[in-house]
């Protein structure tokens, strides 16, 4: 990441709105926006293939879901926030992963500029790709900064996506054990 050209950015930013970059308020605002960058934009610089390692000598046949995994995001058509929760279920195919790290991968791909419908295909193709399951599904649902702040200004209007991969979408009663679980909250 190039903090120099960040800071000169934001600098040339809040002079187009009719800023006062000088102003003490403001001085420190190109650095400290260099630093968000760093740490919001994480999923830029780092590599994917350590993702996703299955567990040796460990194995499972039945569905596991992480459900209600808090993230955040930022739209690339308008770099506003949108946050959400994701659900991710697979069904084994004898090799599992730790569940941390479908957590750690959805953020991999949550930490960059991002579509919430392409962030929610990456994720089940990267489970099918490294885990080679029978199947996986991702469930993302979040709201949108930009559909809240600006243009149609609709706050609390939620977006949903899906990515349906192998046996939960050619066996709709596995999908539907899926969406069960989701909607369930005990």
């Amino acid at each position: 990441m190039d903090a120099e050209k960040i800071k000169k950015a934001v600098s040339l930013f809040l002079e187009g709105i009719g800023e006062d970059p000088g102003r003490p308020g403001l001085r420190e605002t190109p650095e400290r926006v260099a630093r968000m960058c760093e740490e919001i934009f994480s999923g830029l610089k780092t590599p994917s293939e350590g993702l996703l390692k299955p567990i040796e000598g460990e194995s499972h046949d039945e569905m596991v879901l992480l459900k209600d995994i808090p993230f955040y995001s930022v739209c690339e058509h308008h770099l506003l926030p949108f946050i959400g929760r994701a659900h991710i279920a697979y069904i084994p195919e004898g090799r599992i992963v730790g569940l941390s790290e479908l957590a750690k991968a959805l953020e991999h791909f949550a930490n960059r500029p991002q579509v919430q419908e392409r962030l929610t295909s990456q994720l089940a193709d990267l489970i099918m790709e490294r885990v080679r399951p029978k199947g996986a599904m991702v469930i993302i649902d979040a709201e949108h900064l930009c559909m809240n702040m600006r243009g149609i200004k609709k706050p609390g209007s939620r977006t949903v996506t899906s990515a349906v991969r192998g046996i939960f979408r050619s066996r709709a009663t596995t999908r539907e054990e899926m969406l069960s679980l989701v909607g369930r909250r005990d």
